[in-house]
């Protein structure tokens, strides 16, 4: 594995043998596999090499698992254990050398790269391809390499745009500012959309479509404050008239929901001859069932959750603080094993003195140890994640085949109304959008009624995205546009009461967050880390350390 920009650069540019490069004894094509010279020979390669570059764009920053299902751990709403570099950015304690932030530049690259040396060789096979596969494979290309630089802005803001193979004398590239990386990802979006399909079938399934490109520009554009062009994008995939949200909320993140027309675009998993798995289910497990529970969701996430009269906790008279998990918004035990709950087969029960549980995997179910309350490393902050963790991996919890979902339609229909209301164009169609994913089948929280100032509609869009996207990987770029990150990441992370419950509700505020300030047994919650967020530094990831070693070209962000 490469580590930075100017190795990718420089290894790509010698995987491909350069152009320049005389013809010698040692440039003689490779006998046993393919080089730029002789790939790409009919359709057959080309397909081939477009199928792989889904493979690359599916990495992996921490632990085999991708990348949007591990960067809401390095928020206010996650934590990940095991001092890790993901620890670090979201405790404040990080600098350039951060490896997560290094894994994400350097894979980014790899990905690009590879869409770049497609692009730049596909014109070879122009002529020994239908012209729907030539147009289709270079669109997907494009959008692979236009999802990659969005996430690139997302987190470092602006980046050297590479969009053909260099040589190596072209390596050294300075940054490009973001709203030009954001307008490039914005046109190529556009350009490239007509030529996918809207659907797919058979062995297809899987790949980009129309609607995943307009979606992504929809995303891009409501991550940078272009609300009109987030507005149109995401009404653009509502009109294609192909998705619809998913009745079961939480069989969505499962097996039986893998085929969900709610579903835009996912990564694919294949474990048969170890294609493509991931460990997702080992990390967010709990101790009884034999994951490690290093990456969990925190107090705070919990308490956001409204009770099914569409109040918040702190407002509502159907909250009772010695019954907190009763009466809550359903997507609240969708997202999250509570205590006194099941999960995977067993008593799912976090307090300290609950040293026996019930083993549902027996039948009839039988007493155990409690894990959960034994295992110094059983989940800190007393919650597990429940999205993606299905028992049809009990056999193999390290190798998933659980596709993972990249867009899906409800955060669509989320664009479009945080879109409308920020183009203070607050009409049917926003509440519409909003109301749909809260009255799904199994979720059924009450309407948003018409009639809200854009201020009362932004909260109630900032705390739907909360609990409809949590653990999906928005959370840091909502904080970020929101503004709100010093604010939400700074202080006490805490984990729930570990010999008891909270004595009341928290102050829950106009964007969900928890103050727990005014609570009487406060000292009783479980601080977990002691967080920082400094706003002139913390709203982009430090450039990797070695890449501006390596490139001198390339400026460090402020205050790294």
């Amino acid at each position: 594995m490469k580590t930075n920009l100017y190795f990718t650069i420089l290894v790509a540019v010698l995987i491909t043998v350069s152009p320049s490069c005389k013809k010698g004894y040692l440039d003689k094509n490779p006998l046993s596999g393919p080089s730029d010279e002789t790939f790409f020979v009919n359709q057959e390669e080309l397909l081939l090499a477009v199928n792989g570059l889904y493979r690359y764009a599916a990495y992996s920053p921490l632990d085999g698992m991708p990348l949007n299902l591990t960067i809401d751990d390095g928020t206010d709403i996650g934590w990940d254990r095991n001092n890790s570099a993901l620890q670090s950015l979201g405790k404040g304690n990080h600098d350039s050398n951060n490896l997560y932030a290094r894994e994400v530049w350097t894979q980014a690259y790899v990905v690009i790269a590879k869409c770049n040396f497609v692009l730049d060789n596909i014109e070879k096979v122009r002529d020994k391809t239908t012209p729907a596969i030539f147009n289709r494979s270079k669109a997907e290309a494009r959008f692979l390499r236009a999802y990659t630089y969005q996430y690139l802005s997302d987190h470092f803001g602006g980046v050297p745009l590479v969009t053909h193979m260099l040589r190596l004398e072209d390596a050294q590239i300075a940054k490009t500012p973001k709203a030009a990386i954001v307008d490039y990802v914005m046109q190529e979006l556009t350009e490239c959309a007509p030529d996918l399909p809207v659907v797919y079938t058979g062995t297809d399934v899987g790949r980009a479509s129309r609607g995943a490109a307009l979606a992504i520009k929809a995303r891009t554009a409501l991550n940078n404050g272009r609300w009109a062009e987030a507005a149109d994008a995401a009404k653009a995939v509502m009109d294609l008239n192909v998705y619809s949200l998913h009745d079961n909320f939480g069989a969505l993140f499962s097996y039986a929901g893998q085929n969900s027309k709610e579903i835009i675009w996912a990564f694919q998993y294949l474990r048969a001859s170890k294609t493509k798995t991931h460990s997702t289910p080992n990390n967010l497990l709990s101790r009884n069932g034999q994951g490690f529970s290093n990456k969990v969701p925190s107090q705070s996430l919990v308490d956001v959750y409204p009770c099914t009269d569409g109040l918040n906790i702190d407002e509502s008279p159907l909250f009772n603080p010695a019954d907190p998990y009763k009466n809550r918004d359903p997507r609240l035990g969708f997202t999250i094993a509570l205590p006194g709950s099941v999960f995977y087969n067993y008593q799912f029960e976090t307090h300290r003195d609950s040293l026996k549980c019930w083993n549902y995997n027996t039948t009839p179910a039988t007493r155990v140890d409690n894990q959960e309350a034994i295992n110094a490393f059983a989940t800190f902050t007393g919650y597990c994640w429940r999205k993606y963790v299905d028992l049809e991996d009990k056999p193999d919890r390290t190798n998933s085949e659980l596709n993972v979902i990249q867009i899906r339609y409800a955060e669509i229909l989320l664009i479009y109304a945080e879109a409308k209301n920020e183009l203070n164009q607050l009409d049917q169609s926003a509440y519409d959008a909003i109301n749909l994913i809260r009255t799904r089948p199994g979720v059924n929280m009450p309407v948003i009624v018409a009639g809200k100032t854009q201020p009362e509609f932004r909260s109630l869009v900032h705390k739907e995205r909360i609990y409809e996207l949590a653990m999906e990987g928005f959370r840091m770029s909502d904080l970020r546009r929101w503004k709100i990150a010093e604010k939400a990441m700074n202080g006490n992370f805490y984990g729930r009461v570990q010999r008891g419950l909270l004595a009341a509700a928290p102050h829950i505020d106009e964007n969900g967050l928890a103050d727990y300030s005014a609570l009487p047994n406060r000292a009783d919650l479980r601080v977990i880390e002691q967080r920082s967020f400094n706003k002139e530094r913390d709203y982009l990831w430090p450039i990797p350390n070695i890449e501006t070693v390596t490139n001198t070209k390339l400026i460090q962000n402020p205050n790294y």
